[in-house]
């Protein structure tokens, strides 16, 4: 099978030069890390042979808590409903900042757990489910035929499939068109849309009370996951970003950021994405990416090499599709 169907049917799990990741930490329950009063941080990451989750953020609110992106795995969903637990605090709204599987396969539990929830996200999801994610679906039968994939590897594609198959329970209840400061669960919260950047239509917010951002996917580590981005939109995102007065940013994937790092890292962004639309080769581009960012990197040892062959490969998926993924209905830059 071809490694876009690959990538297609494993959404960015971390497979590079189509070679899986297969280290890490045990499964088990991640901890929350408090990152202000009434703030905390469910960390995501990746266990061996397994897809990624995202970094969920929990916020306390005057009705409750508001989570924004639920991960992928029952583990994930499990320390959030501990922190809620712990907190004696319902769940009284989700906030998804886009619709990849590792940041809202956990919205059927925990819709499970508190029916009165309200989801917000922007309606992307729609075209994802009648498009990139059927497409996933389609193309995982043959893929499970495969009998050298990992069992933790085949669990997860078989969980992707359930939850798409699900996928009612991921549309949101209130539609976020616009940017705007909303009142969420009672707590004031700027939420921004950016169209056609990680996906058709993404979420970050700004917490004026904490000072905290949480940035989705517009901000991952090791490298940024391009396979349905559109670059132009992407960078005009963090131009966005920039001017919000945060003072700590949640990525997607990888540790929270001081102002000074998300400025480092949209800087190789831009870099990498200006590379990627040379005549360069494409080991410079991923070279020159690992370089600029591992000063950012949790893991040098681990996270550069994984680095150098992301970047390369989606050098070359930009280059196939003029300047985007075969996924963007922007247009390209070719």
């Amino acid at each position: 099978m071809k490694l876009v169907n690959r990538v297609r049917i494993l959404v960015l799990v971390f497979v590079a030069g189509g070679v899986a990741v297969a280290d890490g930490p045990p499964a088990v329950v991640p901890a929350p890390q408090q990152l202000a009063p009434g703030v905390w941080m469910i960390p995501g990451g990746i266990q061996p042979d397994r897809q990624p989750d995202g970094n969920s953020v929990v916020f306390e609110v005057p009705a409750g808590l508001v989570v924004v992106d639920t991960g992928r795995h029952a583990w994930h969903s499990e320390a959030i409903l501990a922190l809620a637990r712990a907190q004696d605090e319902s769940i009284v709204a989700i906030v998804n900042t886009h619709w990849h599987l590792d940041h809202v396969s956990g919205n059927p539990t925990l819709r499970a757990a508190y029916p009165g929830l309200r989801v917000y996200a922007s309606g992307a999801i729609d075209d994802a489910l009648t498009g990139f994610l059927a497409e996933s679906a389609k193309d995982s039968a043959s893929y499970l035929e495969n009998a050298q994939i990992p069992v933790a590897t085949r669990e997860d594609i078989q969980g992707d499939l359930r939850t798409i198959a699900n996928g009612a329970a991921l549309r949101p209840d209130v539609l976020v068109e616009r940017s705007a400061t909303m009142a969420v669960g009672g707590r004031s919260l700027q939420v921004h849309l950016a169209a056609d950047a990680v996906t058709a239509g993404d979420l970050w917010l700004y917490d004026p009370a904490s000072k905290v951002a949480v940035l989705g996917d517009l901000v991952t580590l090791p490298a940024p996951f391009l396979d349905t981005a559109c670059p132009d939109g992407w960078l005009a995102a963090l131009e966005s970003v920039a001017t919000a007065p945060f003072e700590l940013a949640i990525p997607g994937h990888g540790a929270p950021m001081s102002r000074e790092q998300f400025q480092w890292y949209r800087g190789a962004f831009a870099a990498f994405i200006d590379c990627a639309d040379s005549a360069a080769p494409g080991t410079a581009c991923a070279e020159q990416w690992a370089i600029q960012v591992q000063p950012l990197l949790s893991d040098v040892a681990t996270d550069a090499p994984r680095a150098r062959r992301m970047a390369e490969y989606y050098v070359g998926m930009l280059r196939e599709n003029g300047g985007r993924s075969g996924h963007c209905a922007a247009p390209g830059r070719n």
